[in-house]
């Protein structure tokens, strides 16, 4: 049997598989039957986004895993890393978030947090996606009298709001300084307008009158060209755009320049590297991050660790090497020291705290890194044959190493959701770059199409 659990959780269009309710009932009744030890009471936090089909796997889920034996807190929309935050401060087994993050609002998905607020290894996924969908397997019910409750956490968004001040060093404000903030009508729709208006900030917000269908719809982090235009008008110090479950954060400096996750990696890096606060000098991003990041932080006398794709990949990493920033070019930013996930509230906090510390603009920060031309592009395939074994495809791929002459970089993968392969050319002439990626696509189109 396929994996249930993709790279990020279960995701997929609401009401097919595998977004169906009776799944997320069966997946409440396995996760509280895993978690499930001993008399006490067992508590799981679940938080969600802002689409209109949160509500179908809130209750399948709560349902399951009260009948299992769990105490459940339902915390409402808010963003992903405070569900993370929220597990580990209320002392529960585990944490769940029903969220599809930057898709639009047809699609849904649910992850999982353990108790220290990271998400779930792959054998724990497996084992309890292989209970939920096996049809021989029976939860062991508890006694009617040792079945969970469901409580509203009404105070959620003010303990995550203390927690992320609690990252601003109390001697700073953001008095003077005009931030234009898109939520993505998404999760953080009230709590990050609220959390930076307290620290001083005079905010121009977007994206924060939700529907259940507008979620990622023309705004937020997936069109940071809405943040930039809005900069601008409004003669902004900066921009941040979050997604719908604002794990992840796109910049727009003051100029209206829109800034991707390695350029803001390279300013962070940076700033930690000069207070000794970066163990090791090293960095963890990922392969897709441009090699522009890994020349940076050579020159600094630091170094850059590459991971697979996915922001659980870097925190693995992280964790592993003992670093304290790791991120991804989409805008996943994981800061070690204040969470153990992305959130974009917070990396957009400590951009401000650079910019108030060294006061210098956006702009002056973030042109210390210059990107090479990168150029991605998706061809759809019938079906995902190892590269290795298709010769047409490697000769391609040679070719254009070869002439990028050791100053770029050529990256062929497939994407883990979908029939598409992902070509990725970069070095430091657009149109070289451009030429090489568009005959690797054509090759695999031929091959693959």
């Amino acid at each position: 049997m396929d994996r249930l659990f993709g790279t990020d959780g279960i995701r997929g269009r609401v009401n097919v598989f595998p977004m169906l309710p009776d799944i997320a009932l069966r997946l409440g009744l396995a996760a509280g039957a895993y978690f499930r030890s001993g008399k006490r009471r067992h508590r799981v936090v679940i938080g969600k986004d802002t689409r209109l089909s949160g509500y179908i796997y809130e209750n399948a889920l709560a349902s399951g895993l009260c009948a299992s034996g769990m105490d459940v807190f339902l915390v409402g929309p808010l963003p992903t890393p405070a569900i993370a935050f929220l597990t580990r401060n209320m002392r529960a087994d585990f944490g769940i978030v029903i969220s599809a993050s930057h898709n639009p609002f047809q699609d849904n998905g649910i992850k999982f947090f353990d108790s220290r607020g990271f998400k779930l290894q792959d054998h724990v996924e497996d084992t309890i996606g292989g209970m939920a969908m096996d049809p021989a397997w029976e939860c062991a019910y508890p006694h009617p009298a040792e079945v969970g409750r469901a409580f509203k956490v009404e105070d959620a968004p003010g303990r995550y709001i203390v927690s992320i001040k609690n990252s601003f060093p109390p001697q700073l404000t953001l008095d003077g300084l005009r931030v234009v903030l898109d939520c993505a009508n998404g999760a953080n729709y009230k709590v990050a307008p609220m959390a930076l208006k307290e620290l001083g900030a005079e905010v121009v917000s977007l994206g924060i009158e939700p529907d259940g269908l507008n979620i990622n719809q023309r705004c937020g982090s997936l069109h940071p060209d809405v943040t930039a235009a809005k900069v601008r008008e409004t003669r902004a110090d900066i921009g941040l755009a979050l997604d719908g479950d604002a794990d992840r954060l796109i910049v727009a400096d003051e100029n209206g320049e829109i800034l991707d996750g390695d350029q803001i990696l390279a300013v962070c890096a940076l700033d930690l590297m000069e207070k000794g606060r970066l163990p090791g000098k090293t960095l963890v991003a990922t392969v897709m991050s441009n090699m522009a990041l890994e020349i940076f932080m050579r020159e600094h006398g630091g170094n850059l660790l590459r991971t697979p794709v996915g922001d659980r990949y870097v925190v693995e990493a992280m964790l592993e090497n003992g670093a304290a920033l790791g991120g991804e070019q989409s805008g996943h930013l994981v800061f070690m020291d204040y969470g153990t996930t992305g959130d974009g509230l917070l990396a957009g906090l400590q951009l401000l705290r650079i910019m108030c510390e060294k006061k210098k603009r956006m702009s002056e920060l973030a042109g210390l890194l210059q990107p090479f031309p990168q150029v991605l592009l998706n061809v759809p395939v019938r079906a995902k044959t190892p590269f290795v074994d298709l010769p047409e495809i490697t000769a391609e791929r040679e070719a254009a190493e070869t002439a990028l002459k050791g100053r770029g970089r050529v990256l062929l993968r497939y994407s883990g959701t979908e029939l598409l392969a992902r070509i990725m050319v970069e070095g430091e002439e657009r149109q070289q770059v451009e030429e090489l990626a568009g005959r690797i696509a054509e090759t695999v189109r031929r091959v693959l199409g």
